[in-house]
């Protein structure tokens, strides 16, 4: 996990997009690609616009793998595990961390 003190500049919380009701993963890598061609800090998955009360688990976790996945490194990516059910949040916060997020 990152430190608070390399959480700076401009950050996107990327919606999540679907077609016909399936996680679009084309769409995902694409919306990640733009964000780091226009030069943003970091990425915020299943954040406030990425539809993260409506996720099942598995689209959930999913997500964060794509967007980990495209970022390459390239720039940190923070998964959003926000829930009114404490069970669920510690296990994607647990996920997340098992997947590389950095925060």
């Amino acid at each position: 996990m990152m430190t608070s003190t390399t959480l700076r500049g401009s950050w996107t919380a990327l919606i999540t997009p679907f077609t016909h009701g399936e996680l679009d993963k084309p769409a995902i890598r694409s919306l990640v690609e733009f964000q780091i061609a226009e030069g943003i800090d970091g990425l915020v998955a299943c954040g406030s616009t990425g539809e993260t009360p409506t996720l099942s688990d598995g689209e959930f976790t999913r997500v964060v793998q794509l967007v980990i996945e495209q970022a390459a490194g390239r720039v940190p990516v923070i998964a959003g595990t926000g829930s009114n059910n404490t069970r669920q949040v510690i296990e994607r916060s647990r996920i997340v961390q098992h997947l590389g997020a950095d925060g």
